[in-house]
């Protein structure tokens, strides 16, 4: 095939609606452990579409070079159609055959690739198509949600929008509304806004769950949701039902365990999480989550003054094991590596910790959340473990000057308040502090607080502009 005609098929290629066209970038995820979880997903949800499995699965292969394994996947996509979609089979066929289009690309096998275009040309014309190469099918739009949510945090945006695309042809389809409450559940446990009732997941939840009452994967998740909002009976007598349904189904025991442990039953959690790991050996996310059982009790030993020093050194370790085999399986997963780095702070490896660190700051593609949260993490490192105070401050500061409202911008917030009102009252002639004082003020809405502050720092350094110009913008708000 010519230059011209290969450039042709390129553009072609674009206009599909496929996972390679999705932007479903290699660099946010692990392949190996997408791959993974896609691959239990299979086993353990039965009633899960084995057509969006498999098609994700195929390109989980392709992003680890596993040719043969990509070709097999898309065929038992192609099988799976058959059985899901029995009277809809080429419009349900779309996205695997534009997979398969952009594989055979791939592997230069161009009229191969060519053949599969011209299926789902086919399909366009045949059904009145605006576009000759995709069509605005909500079956499409569901799948893609579903692939954008496994990509992670940065993706879950599009992924709702492609679910509320989905729920405005068919608002009342069981597995649209369950995939569109999902999104927004991870979006709030994403960016740190989980307790509010108000214009949350929950009534998306509630409703998806009437519409999916034994759907193993959303039904344990609105039993989280009713424990964040203050329901928690009634999200233990659901978690329950859903333990009884599938006494062996990963997704349920870990949900149910992140239950427990947040009720205060750490004991309970760590059982689940134990049988969950028997299943399914190297799942990160059961990793991070008994690491985090583990951390909970170590916390509560600590803030008791316990002084069982061999059994908090016994806490540490297990924490460390398990945090190392969460990044070990998964390596974009920054959560993990920072409660990894805490518990090395925690254990006096410093050296080992600020490796740690250092891993995370490298990482070129962390969210504005994500640089947040590392940024306190940082700070509490530096002044609880390096007893740095100034560092401390530097990396709080950092946090909440990134405007993005998050959780961990709130933290950052309450950190450094804390930690300079501390300063003052050790140096009351600190210029620095107070204008510091002043802009956490400032953020809060608190304009005479900051007024204050900002006429003191002004008193101790009378040629700071910075000062001076909060002042006077201040000043002048109070008259607007």
């Amino acid at each position: 095939m010519s230059e011209v005609s290969k450039g042709y098929l390129q553009r072609i290629l674009l206009q599909l609606e496929c996972h390679f066209t999705w932007m479903l970038l290699k660099e946010d995820i692990t392949p190996k452990e997408l791959e993974e979880r896609v691959t239990n997903q299979i086993e353990f949800l039965p009633s899960k579409s084995k057509i969006q499995n498999y098609n994700l699965l195929a390109y989980a292969n392709h992003l680890n070079g596993k040719k043969e394994a990509t070709l097999e996947n898309l065929q038992k996509a192609e099988e799976a159609v058959q059985i899901e979609h029995p009277k809809e089979i080429e419009k349900a066929s779309l996205v695997t055959w534009g997979n398969y289009a952009w594989v055979y690309y791939h592997m230069g096998q161009l009229g191969k690739a060519q053949e599969y275009i011209k299926k789902v040309e086919c399909v366009c014309k045949q059904h009145g198509s605006d576009s000759p190469h995709k069509m605005k099918l909500p079956l499409i739009y569901c799948e893609k949600g579903w692939a954008l949510l496994k990509f992670g945090g940065g993706y879950y945006e599009k992924a709702k929008e492609s679910f509320a695309k989905a729920l405005e042809e068919e608002p009342q389809n069981p597995e649209f509304n369950a995939g569109y409450a999902i999104t927004l559940y991870r979006m709030e446990d994403y960016y740190g806004k989980k307790s509010s009732a108000e214009g949350s997941s929950l009534e998306p939840l509630r409703y998806a769950a009437s519409l999916n009452p034994n759907d193993a994967f959303l039904v344990p998740v609105f039993a989280l949701k009713l424990q964040e909002v203050g329901e928690a009976e009634e999200g233990e007598k659901i978690m329950k039902e859903a333990l009884q349904k599938n006494p062996d189904v990963p997704y349920v025991l870990r949900y149910a365990a992140k239950f427990y442990r947040k009720k205060g039953d750490v004991i309970k959690s760590l059982e689940l999480l134990e049988k969950a790991l028997g299943l399914t050996p190297n799942s990160s996310f059961l990793h991070h989550q008994i690491g985090l059982c583990y951390r909970k009790q170590f916390h509560e030993m600590k803030r008791a003054r316990c002084q069982d020093r061999e059994k908090m050194e016994e806490l540490i370790s297990h924490c460390i094991f398990h945090f190392q085999k969460a990044v070990t399986y998964k390596s974009k997963f920054v959560y993990a590596y920072l409660d990894l780095a805490n518990m090395y702070g925690e254990a006096k490896r410093l050296q080992e910790a600020e490796e740690t660190f250092q891993k995370v700051f490298a990482m070129t593609k962390l969210s504005c959340e994500d640089k947040q949260e590392l940024h306190f993490s940082y700070g509490c490192y530096q002044q609880f473990q390096k007893k740095s105070e100034s560092e401390a401050v530097k990396h709080y500061l950092e946090g909440l000057k990134m405007e993005k409202e998050s959780y961990a911008r709130e933290k950052c917030k309450a950190s450094l308040k804390k930690l300079i009102e501390r300063k003052i009252n050790r140096s009351p002639r600190d210029s620095k502090s107070f204008g510091i004082l002043g802009y956490i003020h400032q953020l809060s809405g608190e304009r005479r607080q900051a007024i204050e502050c900002y006429e003191r720092a002004l008193e101790m350094d009378p040629d700071s502009e910075e000062y001076l110009s909060a002042l006077c913008a201040l000043r002048l708000s109070l008259h607007t």
